[in-house]
């Protein structure tokens, strides 16, 4: 299974924003580790994905209330 880095620009600002997506991004299948730079204009989410694609990890997101687009490099 290929691994590869995904970022996506959003709306989770704070510490109490990740706080809400943290168990689902945490057990979602194909997740690995996660990180979201909060001090980051845009927001910034990385995800180390296993598997997981790009909507899957969005969907998440979108569920808790949060905006979440692909950022192309």
């Amino acid at each position: 299974m290929e691994k590869k880095d995904l970022q996506f620009k959003t709306t989770l600002n704070c510490g109490g924003c990740v706080a809400k997506v943290k168990s689902d991004l945490d057990s979602a299948e194909g997740i690995g580790d996660w990180s979201v730079d909060t001090n980051n204009n845009d927001k910034i989410l990385t995800v180390a994905s296993e598997g997981a694609t790009e909507d899957e990890i969005i969907a998440i997101i979108k569920s808790k209330g949060f905006k979440a687009e692909p950022l192309t490099v």
